[in-house]
C-alpha cells in the first residue's frame, strides 16, 4: 500500500519540468488528529492528498533539535530508516522541512504503542512474548546485516500494527537521542547490557542483552534488573543477578538465561532465538491457527 504513496508523487514528478528528488511539503497531506507529544514535537495522523493513503506525520522543531544538540544524530537516523524495509520495523517513507520545522512522513501503527499494551495487561502471556520476541528477532538479524545496531530496544521504542504485528518504531530520530536519554531517563538503565555501563566497546550483542531484558518485562510486567537507584540497578546488571517469579515457563527462563549472559560473545545469536524450542512451540502454534 504504501507503493500509492509513492506513485502519487512520482506521477506528480513526471507531470513537472523538475527532474531532481521527489519533493514532499505540508500542502500533500490532511492533518488529523494528534497521535503523541515527543520531546522535540508533536506526531500527527495524517492523509496524503492525492492517494488518500493514511500516514503518521512526526513534527520536530529545528530550535528544539538544536537546543540538544541532535540534528546530526537526526540526520544519521533519517539516513539509516530510510533504507530499512522489514515487516517489523517501522518505515520511514519520506521527510521534508521547513524554516522553522522537520516532518518526517511515517508509517501508522493503528494498534499503538506496546508500552500502553503491556501496561494494560500488567504482564503477557507465552504466546503473546514468544510472537513478539520472534517477531522482534527477525527484524534485528535484517538489522545487522544491514550493519544497524539498534542499541535502544525497550516496550516504549515498539509499535503496533493493524494485525497487532509487531514493529520497531525509533532508531534515534523519534523522541530523544540516546546520549540525552542515558541521562534523563531511569528506565532505559534496566535495558543497558553490562558492557556499556563498564564503558567497554561494544557491539550488535547490545541488541541480544536487550531482547533478554524484553523477554522478561513481556512475561513478568517489570525488567530483571529493577532496583531502588541507579547504583543498585548497574550492580545487578553486571553480576546479572537474574530472579525469575515462579510462574516463568521453564522454556522461557532458559532463553532469558541464554540472552542475558555477561560476556557479549556468549549470548545466543539471533537465529538459534527463532530456533529456540519455547519460541517453536508458540509461533508453530500461531501458524497453525492462522492457516486453519
Amino acid at each position: 500500500m504504501d507503493k500509492n504513496l509513492a506513485i502519487a508523487k512520482q506521477e506528480e514528478k513526471e507531470n513537472s519540468s523538475d527532474s531532481g528528488p521527489v519533493k514532499w511539503s505540508l500542502n500533500d497531506f490532511e492533518i488529523g488528529r494528534p497521535l503523541g507529544k515527543g520531546k522535540f514535537g508533536n506526531v500527527y495522523l495524517a492523509r496524503e492528498k492525492k492517494s488518500k493513503y493514511i500516514v503518521a506525520l512526526k513534527l520536530m522543531f529545528k530550535s528544539q533539535l538544536q537546543k540538544a544538540q541532535v540534528e546530526h544524530q537526526l540526520r544519521r537516523e533519517i539516513e539509516i530508516q530510510t533504507h530499512l524495509r522489514h515487516p517489523h520495523i517501522l518505515k520511514l517513507y519520506g521527510y521534508f522541512y521547513d524554516d522553522s520545522r522537520i516532518f518526517l512522513i511515517l508509517e501508522y501503527a493503528p494498534k499503538g504503542e506496546l508500552y500502553k499494551e503491556l501496561q494494560r495487561n500488567k504482564r503477557f502471556d507465552d504466546a503473546r512474548a514468544a510472537k513478539y520476541i520472534a517477531q522482534l528477532a527477525d527484524a534485528l538479524a535484517y538489522c545487522h546485516t544491514k550493519k544497524v545496531i539498534h542499541r535502544d530496544i525497550k516496550p516504549e521504542n515498539l509499535l503496533l500494527g493493524l494485525k497487532g504485528d509487531l514493529k520497531i518504531a525509533d532508531f534515534g530520530w523519534s523522541v530523544h537521542a540516546p546520549s540525552s536519554r542515558r541521562q534523563t531517563m531511569c528506565g532505559t538503565l534496566d535495558y543497558l547490557p553490562p558492557e556499556m555501563i563498564e564503558g567497554k566497546p561494544h557491539n550488535e550483542c547490545v541488541d541480544l542483552w536487550s531482547l533478554g531484558v524484553l523477554c522478561y518485562e513481556f512475561l513478568v510486567g517489570n525488567p530483571p534488573f529493577e532496583a531502588e537507584g541507579h547504583t543498585d540497578t548497574y550492580r545487578r546488571i553486571c553480576k546479572v543477578d537474574l530472579r525469575f517469579p515462579e510462574y516463568v515457563s521453564e522454556g522461557a527462563r532458559d532463553l532469558i538465561s541464554k540472552l542475558l549472559r555477561h560476556d557479549p560473545r556468549a549470548r545466543l545469536p539471533l537465529e538459534s532465538v527463532l530456533k529456540h524450542p519455547w519460541i517453536l512451540k508458540y509461533t508453530q502454534e500461531l501458524n497453525t491457527a492462522s492457516q486453519s
